[in-house]
């Protein structure tokens, strides 16, 4: 059976090297079941079922991609976009979690939309690679503010906005180990680095007496406070038309470069860097987002993470059903990621922060009219505290630029259309 679903000859494979990559992955992305939890928590949302929803959003994401399009990669809530979800749409904007959801879903629509008509690529190709690896950028320093406030190593300052915060506090101690600890073990390749951090500062904060113990096993906690709890109504507010398409755009590039990335890596693209059945990956990525709007949680997505599982061995989607069962089996550790503390999931927000920021090394610096939008599209968005801002500063300041510099013919309709539209969302809500 598993050769007839997962052609496993084909891809020189058998099922002990399957489970051991599917494993392999799940070891190096589990951490997203303590970090989502903490932070959609922020948003008023009950952690325990925000903590089932991540199990299985991740579960039924991966499981669809394994048997759809057969490839070794998994799927779960997407960091940067939870970050999105709730420190700007929440907490910055003043909407309801609920109606952050149905962003949520609504976004996911238009995606499932863009992978059946094959709409995809033109999007893509409208967005120059050097603003896509900005957008990732930013979000990463983004998420390295966040991380730094969650540790207490960057405070609130009346005269400079932000300045050092308490470093002889013990979640800011504890933090910095946990960072350091994550570098350590990456450089040395060992598997499950920034889960390993995270279980360790945690038992260090319980053994101090900083955090409270809430045990390890249980019985999963109810689902029923998140679970179709989304307001599409709410989401078709004209104000919120720009956030919609803020988790789309990002989705959309994250999905894509995940996706050619991890299949590179598998020997799954061919010499003429075509993807094979990219159409039903997609598909699969967007239905996962769909299900876990539903569900309870932010956007699901392609973790590129996978790279750990392919290159472990894993070629098939067996290797995503093997991390899709692994999630299902985590539904019972839900009083352990209730007893990790937000300073000890802040390493591995900064550990993201750190991989996504590495995109502006491919950036032509000598170019000012390329250098100038990248940099103004990953300060804003940790400055103003909004992705969707940063993204929007980005396509005017890169639309300006050219156009300035007598090199009008660089750009195409779809980027200086979305750039107006981006000046009218600024001016007017």
């Amino acid at each position: 059976m598993l050769e007839r679903l997962f052609q496993l000859n084909a891809h020189n494979t058998n099922v002990r090297t399957e489970i051991l990559a599917g494993v392999t992955t799940f070891l190096t992305m589990a951490y997203i079941l303590f970090v989502n939890p903490s932070i959609l928590g922020e948003t008023g949302m009950d952690k325990g079922a925000v903590f089932v929803a991540t199990c299985l959003a991740a579960a039924f994401g991966s499981a669809v991609m394994g048997l759809i399009a057969n490839y070794p990669i998994a799927l779960a809530p997407g960091m940067g976009l939870n970050a999105f979800f709730t420190y700007t749409v929440v907490m910055g904007m003043g909407h309801t979690w609920q109606v952050a959801l149905g962003a949520v879903f609504l976004s996911a629509c238009l995606f499932f939309l863009l992978s059946i008509f094959k709409i995809r690529e033109w999007i893509i190709n409208s967005i120059p690679l050097e603003l896509r690896s900005a957008i990732a950028a930013g979000i990463g320093l983004f998420l390295a503010l966040i991380a730094l406030q969650n540790a207490g190593i960057v405070a609130a300052n009346p005269a400079t906005m932000v300045g050092l915060g308490d470093l002889g506090s013990p979640a800011a101690l504890l933090a910095i180990l946990g960072f350091f600890l994550i570098i350590g073990l990456e450089a040395l390749r060992i598997t499950g680095a920034v889960l390993i951090s995270i279980l360790v500062v945690t038992g260090l904060s319980i053994l101090l007496g900083v955090s409270e113990f809430g045990g390890v096993v249980s019985m999963p906690p109810s689902l029923a406070p998140t679970f179709m709890q989304l307001d599409i109504a709410g989401a078709l507010d004209v104000g919120l038309i720009s956030v919609i398409f803020a988790f789309l755009f990002v989705d959309l590039f994250d999905n894509s470069g995940t996706l050619i990335a991890v299949a590179k890596k598998a020997g799954l693209m061919r010499k003429d860097g075509h993807l094979p059945k990219m159409g039903r990956a997609l598909i699969a990525d967007s239905t996962a987002a769909l299900g876990g709007s539903l569900l309870g949680t932010s956007t699901t997505t392609s973790y590129i993470e996978s790279a750990a599982g392919v290159s472990a061995g894993g070629r098939t989607g067996l290797t995503a059903i093997v991390v899709a069962v692994l999630f299902l089996f985590a539904l019972f550790f839900a009083p352990l990621a209730g007893s990790v503390p937000a300073f000890a999931t802040a390493p591995a927000l900064l550990f993201v922060a750190v991989l996504m920021a590495s995109g502006m090394a491919e950036i032509e610096w000598s170019d000012i009219t390329v250098a100038a939008p990248v940099v103004v599209t990953a300060l804003a968005m940790p400055l103003t505290y909004s992705i969707a801002t940063g993204i929007a500063f980005g396509f005017i300041t890169w639309v300006a630029a050219k156009t300035l510099a007598g090199r009008f013919r660089e750009l195409n309709g779809m980027l200086v259309a979305l750039a107006i539209f981006c000046v009218i969302k600024l001016a007017l809500f």
